[in-house]
């Protein structure tokens, strides 16, 4: 299911190609020519790190580094920092009128209106806390198996993070929306960022897996993370609904760490296993006095949001499957980020 090696430009479409894929960032700066992130590179690459790229909120690169098997034409899985794209989509579908966040599932799922399902809202199912389990992290159902999933819990009450309230939400775009949620995401997501995917896994249903299987390069991911701080407005206009937008970083009552689709660095955060890494304990004291929030994936794919620094950082590393079987090396946020923190100083 996951490669080892980059998907290199050769994987490319003519479309990724037309659009500029690789989206050009601005020039390093003379205070990126200096080894100030010295000591966070070396702890990157020493875990397998490929990517390293810190943008400030202009888009221009204060520091950069490709490590390994790394390049800035190489794209890789972003496992479940996939998931946030979804935060984004919702953003935009309700600025279309396509939905509402605390409108009923149900409402574009007829199959929920005669159970226990009915009162589940699109907000309670994208902060994970809708009471349908998450199911198997790793393994996406098919769309029409995840909206057959029974409620375990009151909505609201519980958070259970895994794959199956994302392929939920993708069978909700797809009928909001009359299309395929990749021409979605595309179209509202990427197409104003002139980026692309160079690989998006789909399941056997043909439709794509909204939870994990996105591939980028670290500058894409990292245009898009740009976007995302400067909350998504381009010459005085709003390109997503700003209410939704600030949904994703707004915490749910069953999780202080955790938005819509997007990881909260505070305490109290609740992680998806004990195996993740993504704790409250490990994120550290350092960064919980900052205000950082986070996609984060399966190998320690990270992009990061310092909001009160305005910054973005990008971290990518390689064999996420072999992470997946907790074969990885050692890793810690609280480590990488208090390195960054010391070297961004008083920038």
């Amino acid at each position: 299911m996951w490669t080892r090696r980059p998907l290199t430009k050769r994987l490319l479409t003519r479309r990724a190609f037309s659009m500029g894929a690789l989206a050009a960032v601005a020039p390093v700066s003379a205070f990126a020519q200096s080894d100030r992130f010295a000591a966070a590179k070396a702890y990157s690459a020493a875990s397998r790190g490929v990517s390293f790229l810190l943008l400030d909120e202009t888009g221009r690169t204060l520091s950069e580094d490709y490590p390994n098997d790394g390049s800035p034409e190489a794209a890789w899985e972003l496992a479940s920092g996939t998931k946030s794209f979804s935060g984004l989509a919702v953003a935009a579908a309700v600025q279309d009128g396509l939905m509402r966040l605390d409108q009923p599932c149900a409402d574009h799922l007829p199959e929920w209106r005669s159970d226990g399902r009915r009162a589940i809202t699109i907000r309670q199912l994208l902060s994970l806390t809708s009471g349908i389990g998450g199911g198997a992290i790793g393994r996406p159902p098919p769309y029409a198996d995840a909206i057959a999933l029974p409620v375990q819990a009151a909505p609201g009450v519980r958070f259970s993070y895994g794959p199956a309230p994302f392929q939920i939400f993708g069978e909700i775009l797809r009928r909001a929306t009359g299309r395929d949620p990749m021409a979605f995401l595309q179209a509202r997501l990427f197409d104003p960022l002139q980026i692309a995917p160079t690989r998006w896994t789909r399941g056997r249903d043909g439709y794509p897996h909204l939870p994990s299987g996105a591939a980028f390069t670290a500058r894409a991911w990292g245009r898009f993370g740009v976007m995302t701080l400067n909350g998504w407005r381009r010459d005085g206009k709003a390109l997503v609904d700003q209410a939704a937008l600030d949904a994703n970083f707004t915490a749910s009552s069953a999780n202080p760490g955790y938005g819509l689709t997007w990881w909260l660095l505070r305490p109290g955060l609740i992680g998806p296993s004990p195996r993740s890494g993504v704790t409250a304990e490990s994120i550290g004291a350092a960064a919980m006095a900052e205000d950082i929030v986070m996609a984060a994936g399966a190998g320690n794919q990270r992009l990061y949001l310092l909001r009160k620094r305005r910054l973005v950082l990008v971290r990518q590393a390689d064999r996420i499957g072999m992470a997946l079987m907790g074969r990885g090396p050692e890793w810690s946020d609280a480590e990488f980020l208090r390195r960054v923190l010391t070297s961004v100083g008083s920038l």
